[in-house]
């Protein structure tokens, strides 16, 4: 008689046929993302509408050394992927608490192609919102004098920063009990950017908070991209951005390494 060899299980997270499986869930999620118009509406006016906000109403009561929407669009550019990166934290917990990943188990499909996916669709939803925020930027005044070398670059830190903040999302999806409270988390990571220097310098904020917001990966990368697009000196803030973004990111793929073999365990 033969012998039967095991079924791998579904509850591992590599497994051989991952890539195979990643690009059919990116397929799935992109969908997703595609039926949900409200949602990604959202994600780009919300912060469409900050940016105007802060440039009409409070943009001549804030002296910043140069145009105020040419300070202000790379915080906004953050915070468009903070908004983004909320819905990725909600579909992964749907997909928990509704039985879609039981489902998935059940024809043996790992949680990494399922994560993959859903942190693809993020990054591919946060590039078309991204784009769309530069538009209005650009036709209410920004006029960045980067050159190509320096476009690159800032495009190459805000990918990385997306990148990380989705993969953070994913994670916070599979800490969440419900998409509620997936939604509720995630409103920690859309606030950094108020306490950064996205919106004002820091040097105007209350001394106490000089140190939490000079020392948060938000600065960095914004000082970083600001200085990039206005070919200004950026001194070692790009490092930093990177090495903040790469923290969050390997942080973020070993939380979620652990929380899906609890939850799914």
């Amino acid at each position: 008689m033969s012998e039967v060899l095991p079924r791998p299980s579904a509850g591992v997270l590599l497994r051989p046929s991952a890539g195979r499986d990643a690009l059919t869930m990116v397929g799935r999620c992109l969908r997703l993302s595609r039926r949900n118009v409200e949602s990604l509406l959202m994600s780009v006016m919300l912060p469409v509408m900050l940016m105007l906000v802060f440039v009409y109403l409070f943009g001549g009561a804030i002296h910043t050394g140069t145009s105020y929407v040419t300070y202000v669009v790379p915080g906004v550019i953050l915070l468009c992927a903070g908004f983004g990166s909320a819905q990725t934290a909600v579909s992964v917990s749907e997909d928990l608490s509704g039985g879609t990943m039981d489902r998935f188990r059940s024809l043996d499909v790992g949680g990494v192609a399922v994560l993959v996916g859903h942190v693809v669709a993020s990054v591919a939803r946060n590039i078309v919102s991204t784009v769309i925020v530069f538009g209005v930027a650009f036709l209410v005044g920004f006029r960045p004098s980067a050159g190509p070398t320096d476009w690159l670059a800032a495009v190459g830190i805000l990918l990385l920063f997306v990148l990380a903040i989705s993969a953070l999302s994913a994670a916070i999806g599979l800490l969440a009990r419900t998409p509620d409270a997936a939604n509720g988390f995630t409103f920690v990571v859309m606030f950094l950017p108020y306490a950064s220097s996205a919106f004002v310098p820091v040097h105007t904020m209350p001394s106490w908070l000089h140190g939490f917001a000079n020392n948060q990966p938000i600065t960095p990368v914004i000082e970083s991209m600001r200085g990039l697009l206005l070919s200004t000196a950026v001194g070692n803030g790009p490092g930093l951005a990177v090495a903040w973004c790469a923290g969050i990111l390997l942080a973020a793929l070993a939380a979620s390494t652990l929380l899906f073999r609890w939850r799914t365990g």
